[in-house]
């Protein structure tokens, strides 16, 4: 409906309309494990900035029983070639 915003001395009369909401990537991931290191390829290229990425395999990782999981140390992705090389903390 419509609603009223006070913003300092001025009023605006805004419309609440709703919009849907784009549905989340799956992808699979060809992994690698070691002692303390994760070695992941193809990492599938999607328009997200790298940092967003990054995060992702983070906590894709961070505690998880199908990867191994585990406080993570360091995530280093690189775009270019399609890789990424997650550190845990403590080997397991």
């Amino acid at each position: 409906g419509k609603h009223t915003v006070n913003l300092d001395s001025k009023i605006a009369d805004v419309r609440v309309k709703p919009f849907t909401l784009e549905m989340g990537t799956k992808f699979e991931l060809h992994v690698t494990i070691s002692g303390k290191k994760i070695n992941i390829s193809e990492v599938p290229d999607l328009s997200i900035p790298e940092d967003w990425m990054r995060d992702k395999l983070e906590l894709n990782f961070y505690k998880s029983e199908q990867g191994g999981g585990g406080e993570i140390e360091s995530v280093n992705y690189d775009k270019q070639s399609r890789t990424a090389v997650i550190t845990f903390l403590r080997p397991g």
